[in-house]
């Protein structure tokens, strides 16, 4: 992990616990300074903050924090659980043994970060998974895709990772997804996957509720 992945983390978490509130300009010197690092990480970091849409580039003004409403959210949610559904459903048919074997060996560091209640380490292992995932469905476009929107979508998904019972529930959701492209059911593994990606119910009502915390 780069100097400006960890910034940006960090940055991420001081934006949902309210530290930076909605609106707030992100000054670059003084992040700098307070991380002692030069202003380039920092540049990084905030840029990642804008591929997620939790920071909004204002032309001669600087960067703003930015927090999504639960409208925009679910609405991305939902588009991300469709196109991995599409991903699940043609891969079902096309992955390779080696991918199989590779989801396998994922599952089981997630695994292993669940007995150790590691949220971040768990969060790591499942980029994996999804990255395998997308290039398996053996169509590049919709894989450009898939990570395009992934990445503006990562803070919400590690962040729900943090849920209590959260980690074990996403394990097994893991191993239905697996289960079904080992059998080739196409629909089965796209209708795992969507119900492991959408946002609903109770983890929706959770993931609101931190929102509005944070901006409190």
């Amino acid at each position: 992990m780069t100097r400006a992945d960890t910034i940006a983390q960090e940055l991420e978490r001081m934006i949902f616990d309210g530290t930076f509130a909605d609106g707030e300009r992100l000054d670059e010197v003084q992040l700098a300074e307070k991380f002692a690092v030069s202003r380039t990480p920092v540049r990084e970091a905030i840029q990642r903050l804008a591929l997620s849409g939790l920071a909004e580039q204002i032309p001669r003004r600087g960067v703003f924090v930015r927090q999504p409403g639960p409208v925009e959210l679910i609405e991305m949610f939902e588009v991300m659980a469709e196109l991995e559904a599409v991903c699940a459903r043609l891969a079902a048919t096309r992955i390779s043994d080696a991918a199989l074997a590779e989801l396998h060996a994922t599952n089981e560091r997630c695994n292993a970060a669940v007995s150790a209640q590691d949220a971040d380490g768990y969060y790591h292992e499942n980029e994996k998974f999804h990255a395998i995932l997308y290039r398996q469905s053996g169509n590049s476009f919709l894989e450009q895709e898939c990570s395009r929107l992934h990445k503006r979508l990562q803070p919400f998904r590690r962040m729900q990772l943090r849920l209590r019972g959260r980690l074990k529930q996403s394990m097994g959701e893991h191993e239905a997804i697996v289960a079904a492209l080992e059998e080739g059911d196409g629909e089965k593994a796209a209708s795992a996957i969507r119900s492991h990606v959408a946002v609903q119910g109770e983890k929706f009502h959770h993931l609101m509720a931190s929102l509005k915390h944070a901006a409190e």
